[in-house]
């Protein structure tokens, strides 16, 4: 939830840099920002679309736009076989100078983490939900029947088992589990080493929030450069070829869910680098959870307190 909060959030505040600095390009520009973070979405949830393509498919998107309305505005749009013409050179011609090479390597360094964590936390709930079912073998059934329920026929229906013998029947049962013991051990400490790597430039929250200020230097260095731009998009698609037709004004709604974005943005607890610290530290708590497991069973629930009466096997 907090991931797709946040790639929302990134949206809204690209979307709403259009409505305020650039207003008459802001209905087409905020369909391809829109584009551009289902495709965010998409990747950190886990579909395999490669980040360089989709970052790179947004300012080729964008650039038939920018020229349309600040390179060379008309009265009328430009037509749609110009536009993908500007959209095709748009590499060659390189309005936005290195602004895209950057957002590409951001969004890489920065998503991919982030992909793999949730990755790893879906990994982690269907290793707990395996060993949530376990089937007891013949032998660990008897030996359990056995250490609950044999005291009763000599009438000792208050003794528990002492602690070494439940510890040795229940280990016997947990044998499977404990050998998952190592392995979710390495599991945790990576989740660890891996979250600790999701900071700087590695970090979601940092990059998503301000792609809007690297889409305003894209802009600003189409604008800076438009005389000289116009002269190469000339050379390689020609004069702009115009359409009767004008575009609408701003649609972006930014108000939509303006308070809780707000308060997101506000609230330190509620950032993932915050929530995913506490996840950790909780996480933590667990490390020895399936190595210990018959521990707990025994101490807490099956086996006698010390010092108390307690049922070996045969007497007590």
């Amino acid at each position: 939830e907090t991931f797709e909060m946040l790639i929302r959030l990134a949206e809204n505040y690209t979307s709403t840099l259009f409505c305020n600095e650039y207003g008459n390009m802001a209905a087409e520009a905020t369909t391809r920002v829109q584009e551009l973070f289902t495709d965010v979405g998409l990747f950190v949830f886990g579909t395999d679309v490669s980040t360089e393509e989709f970052v790179n498919r947004f300012f080729d998107t964008l650039f038939p736009v920018v020229y349309n309305y600040m390179i060379n505005p008309g009265l009328t749009d430009i037509s749609l076989e110009y536009a993908e013409c500007l959209r095709m050179a748009r590499r060659d011609i390189r309005p936005f100078a290195n602004i895209p090479k950057k957002a590409i390597g951001q969004m890489g360094r920065s998503l991919l983490p982030s992909r793999t964590f949730l990755q790893a936390l879906n990994l982690g709930i269907e290793v707990i939900n395996t060993t949530d079912h376990l089937h007891f073998s013949k032998d660990c059934s008897r030996a359990l029947l056995r250490m609950q329920y044999c005291p009763h026929c000599q009438g000792l229906t208050l003794s528990k088992p002492c602690m070494g013998y439940c510890l040795n029947v229940i280990r016997g049962c947990l044998a499977n589990v404990a050998e998952v013991d190592l392995h979710w051990r390495g599991y945790i400490q990576s989740l660890e080493e891996l979250s600790s790597a999701m900071s700087g430039t590695y970090d979601i929250e940092h990059v998503l929030l301000n792609f809007h200020s690297l889409v305003n230097d894209a802009l600003v260095q189409a604008r800076i450069n438009g005389p000289e731009l116009s002269e190469q998009v000339n050379k390689v698609c020609g004069p702009p070829v115009r359409k009767p037709m004008q575009s609408p004004g701003c649609s972006f709604d930014e108000n939509k869910d303006n308070q809780g974005l707000k308060m997101f943005s506000r609230d330190s607890e509620g950032t993932l680098a915050s929530r995913r610290k506490e996840f950790i530290s909780h996480l933590r708590l667990y490390r020895a959870f399936y190595g210990g497991l018959a521990d707990q069973l025994c101490s807490n629930e099956l086996a006698a307190a010390d010092g108390l009466p307690c049922w070996n096997g045969e007497d007590v």
